[in-house]
């Protein structure tokens, strides 16, 4: 029987179909713009409280939280997400809604800013808790501090059976959750659930793999109202563009590998654009847990 990290595939997509049922059937598919109105749809949670703004402290906040296990720096930690109403664990990266009641989307944060730990969601153990990465039986750091709030996005895919378009040179996706690079000013705590601004999107090719980066602020910073859209980036935040593509051209080198390129001419695309990407990929996803698409080495 195939199973969704060590749970039957079927209970799985059943248990994401009644989540969607729970809410309005007005609630479409795809988010209407913000200038027709202030805030995306939340398909998934029927809850009012849907701020799922959780931390490495536990606070109890919206519907789940990111609590961690074992010793920071050992094969042993992970970061488990546990449900605040029953108690019991669920999907860090299937069971965490992706859109919110209210304006932004959900981000699960792996990388706090100025660490260097390449913490990520394990998309195919149980419940895909948070766990640092391992190269060759060794945890994987960065060779030199990553300058922003790194994470992903639930409830989003890359298809690695789908292929791009000539811009990103005919690439499949990567086989993850969408990655979030947060520009704002504040360390986000690893494993807290943020709501964040989709502000733009750099195609990274790596490695022959289309591995979207959405530049994105968390609503809670300073500058959040004032960032809209990439021109604003370059305005209010002059080369953080430059610095974070600049950064993942380079990152892997040190241990002999290529230069990562760009998609789309290296040019950051617009927030209208990024929005399309993030709702392809979560409908991508939809298809991967309801059985839809060939989910290879997820299932």
């Amino acid at each position: 029987t195939c199973t969704r990290r060590g749970r039957p595939a079927k209970v799985a997509a059943a248990a994401v179909m009644r989540a969607v049922a729970a809410t309005s059937s007005k609630n479409s598919m795809a988010w209407r713009s913000y200038s027709q109105q202030s805030h995306w749809r939340n398909i998934f949670c029927s809850r009012k409280d849907t701020h799922c703004v959780q931390s490495l402290h536990h606070h109890r906040r919206g519907i789940a939280t990111i609590v961690g296990k074992g010793k920071l720096g050992t094969s042993d930690f992970k970061m488990e997400t546990v449900e605040n109403e029953s108690g019991k664990q669920i999907s860090t990266w299937h069971d965490i809604p992706l859109f919110c009641e209210g304006e932004g989307i959900n981000m699960v944060v792996e990388i706090p800013k100025y660490t260097k730990a390449k913490m990520e969601i394990d998309t195919k153990s149980e419940l895909n808790p948070i766990v640092q990465d391992m190269k060759k039986g060794a945890l994987r750091d960065y060779h030199g501090p990553i300058f922003w709030n790194y994470g992903a996005l639930p409830q989003t895919w890359e298809d690695p059976n789908e292929k791009g378009g000539e811009e990103v040179g005919y690439c499949c996706g990567d086989n993850d959750p969408l990655d979030v690079v947060e520009i704002g000013s504040e360390i986000l705590p690893m494993g807290s659930i943020q709501r964040v601004k989709p502000l733009g999107v750099l195609a990274m090719i790596d490695s022959g793999e289309l591995d979207w980066k959405v530049l994105a602020i968390s609503l809670e910073d300073p500058l959040a109202s004032d960032l809209n859209d990439v021109a604003d980036i370059d305005k209010l935040l002059p080369h953080t563009i430059a610095g974070i593509r600049e950064w993942f051209r380079w990152y892997k080198t040190p241990d002999g590998k290529s230069l990562n390129t760009f998609g789309y001419d290296e040019v950051v695309q617009d927030a209208a654009f990024t929005r399309e990407v993030i709702l392809h990929t979560h409908q991508a996803w939809k298809g991967l847990v309801e059985g839809e698409r060939d989910p290879g080495k997820n299932w």
